[in-house]
């Protein structure tokens, strides 16, 4: 009897250890990591695109193409939100800087590239402005236009007049910096809980005062969110949105602030990739259709 049991232990066993062998990252279907570099500054990114179920099906077929920042936090959810709100799209998320450390005074944080990426004014913090490099929002966004867009286009079935950005936080004020900076790169922009401090939001406000000044014409969606519970943030989001709206008669097409009910700033963040993904599916209609207002 003690055999028997003994024996059928050791089955057991070798049974768990050949499903755990079996075991592996689980991956996102149909989707690839592209190394890429900025080519006026040497630094390295990686891309993470993931096609559509149909991408290749049908010859000639041009897809719109969903631009993201932040890569590993917005990589999954902007694919399952893609995959049932905007089921044609390519979703292309960037990177931060891979070993950027050198760059930042030893500081190994995976992020750490996005304080000086994703923002447009220097500190005015001497010793923040030596770590950070704080206030390359320009350089990044030609990196965007010149060699990231450029890749994508080159490479996959695109629709030019259809791309898609997405940026929370920090991000959701890099692009509202591109709306104003070089309004042709994006048609949609989902903007969530978009992070300004004074000077940054002054930087917008008066871009977007100079663009207005000159006649600057816009061809842009645009979806702007904030957490409920974001009451520090509420007074410079409301005054972004004012700053939109004096852009609505020169073709900016804004939907009303999405307030995410019950939501602090992380929390805000699921809902706004869905909600905002499926007004811009709304907003971007076949061509002789009638926009959502």
């Amino acid at each position: 009897m003690k055999n028997t049991i003994a024996l059928a232990l050791l089955l057991v066993m070798s049974l768990v250890g050949a499903i755990a062998a079996e075991a592996k990252p689980y991956a996102i279907p149909r989707s690839t990591v592209v190394p890429i570099t900025d080519s006026s500054t040497d630094r390295r990114y990686e891309l993470y695109i993931r096609l559509p179920e149909d991408y290749g099906e049908t010859s000639g077929t041009r897809h719109p193409v969903v631009y993201a920042t932040d890569g590993a936090w917005h990589m999954e959810m902007l694919s399952g939100a893609a995959e049932y709100v905007l089921p044609n799209a390519i979703v292309v998320v960037i990177s931060w800087q891979q070993d950027a450390k050198d760059d930042f005074d030893g500081d190994e944080r995976p992020h750490i590239s996005r304080f000086r990426d994703y923002t447009v004014v220097p500190s005015s913090d001497p010793e923040i402005q030596a770590k950070y490099n704080v206030g390359q929002a320009r350089n990044h966004l030609s990196f965007i236009r010149d060699d990231v867009i450029a890749y994508v286009e080159a490479n996959y079935s695109t629709d030019p007049a259809q791309r898609t950005y997405f940026g929370f936080s920090l991000g959701g004020a890099f692009g509202a910096y591109i709306l104003y900076e070089s309004p042709d790169t994006f048609r949609n922009y989902v903007l969530g809980s978009p992070a300004f401090n004074a000077e940054s939001l002054k930087f917008i406000q008066d871009l977007a005062a100079e663009r207005g000044a000159a006649g600057a014409q816009f061809n842009a969606n645009v979806y702007v969110s904030v957490g409920e519970k974001e009451t520090d943030a509420m007074a410079a989001i409301q005054a972004l949105m004012a700053t939109l709206k004096s852009s609505v008669d020169s073709g900016v097409n804004l939907r009303a602030l999405e307030v995410v009910a019950q939501s602090g700033h992380s929390e805000a963040f699921p809902a706004t990739a869905v909600r905002g993904l499926k007004w811009i599916a709304g907003s971007t209609p076949e061509e002789g259709e009638p926009a959502q207002q």
